[in-house]
Parts: C-alpha cells; sequence; structure tokens
C-alpha cells in the first residue's frame, strides 16, 4: 500500500524560495530547487503540487498559510 505523502512547510524551506524565479511553473521551481542546493524536503514538497502548467506568482500560492508581515505584528506602546 502506497502511502501519500503530506508536504510540510516550514519558514526555513519557504526562504529557499524567496529568489526563486516568480512567476514560475511546478517544474521551473523544482529544477531552480535542485540547482541552489535546497533541502530534499523542499523538493519533496514541490514534487506534490498537483501536475498542471499552472504558473505560480509567488509562495503564497503554493503555501496557503505562507506567514505575512501582519502575522508577527508587535504591538508597541512605548512602554517596556
Amino acid at each position: 500500500m502506497k502511502r501519500k505523502s503530506v508536504a510540510i512547510w516550514t519558514m526555513e524551506l519557504a526562504s529557499y524560495l524567496e529568489d526563486a524565479p516568480w512567476p514560475a511553473s511546478k517544474e521551473e521551481l523544482i529544477d531552480y530547487a535542485t540547482r541552489t542546493g535546497a533541502p530534499i524536503q523542499l523538493v519533496e514538497n514541490l514534487q506534490e503540487l498537483e501536475d498542471s502548467d499552472e504558473v505560480y506568482e509567488s509562495i503564497d500560492e503554493i503555501w496557503p498559510d505562507y506567514p505575512t508581515d501582519e502575522d508577527f505584528f508587535f504591538e508597541d506602546e512605548g512602554e517596556y
């Protein structure tokens, strides 16, 4: 029985795609990750994307829960 693996994304893995040639297809992202020496987990995550000719504009389209600056909002009231 073949077990379907689940892509697990972390900020560290996503950081390897910061300088990727966006917009990019699945194959272009896999090629980029391989050429830049990204961890195998990143390549495996990219391989799990649906097989299509879809072009991804950013990491947000690959990892919908990708944290944004708003997720790291810290209230600063001047009191420490």
